[in-house]
């Protein structure tokens, strides 16, 4: 679908979807509220994320700014650079800066990210989706570095 489409559509969907779904959640979920979303495994609750992950580094909105800036020049000039490399070379970029557009938009509006997936199986940080979007992201982006250094290839 990316190749199809083009990257910058795909980029931009994934970043409209996160910010559809974060639209809802706020317009349907009072703050702090929990619903059954799959019994068992996830809910979905409505908080507001002054920080990052587990809430570290919390009110550091100019920090998460600057540092947000600058991963997603890097990662849009190294996709830029790469956009005819591998599938999962784009694919990992493209759900890195999608991610960091999602969160970027919601600390430039709101002050916060609205963050909403709570795992109900673990104790584990509450999420949203460009959370979910970074996290595959940086894997697969891991996965192809390691990949590409067990196959000789340093480019």
């Amino acid at each position: 679908m990316m190749r199809k489409f083009g990257i910058p559509f795909t980029i931009l969907m994934l970043t409209l979807f996160d910010q559809i779904f974060k639209f809802w959640i706020v317009a349907n979920i009072q703050l702090g509220e929990i619903q059954s979303f799959v019994p068992g495994l996830v809910s979905l609750t409505y908080l507001q994320n002054t920080g990052a992950a587990f809430s570290m580094l919390e009110n550091q909105q100019w920090f998460f700014i600057v540092v947000t800036i600058v991963v997603l020049s890097g990662s849009g000039y190294y996709l830029y650079k790469n956009r005819t490399g591998s599938l999962g070379l784009v694919t990992a970029l493209s759900l890195v800066i999608a991610g960091g557009l999602g969160n970027f938009i919601d600390r430039l509006r709101l002050g916060y990210v609205v963050d909403m997936f709570h795992l109900d199986f673990m104790n584990f940080a509450i999420f949203n989706l460009a959370d979910a979007y970074l996290t595959i992201g940086v894997l697969v982006l891991f996965l192809v570095i390691f990949k590409d250094e067990m196959n000789g290839n340093k480019n």
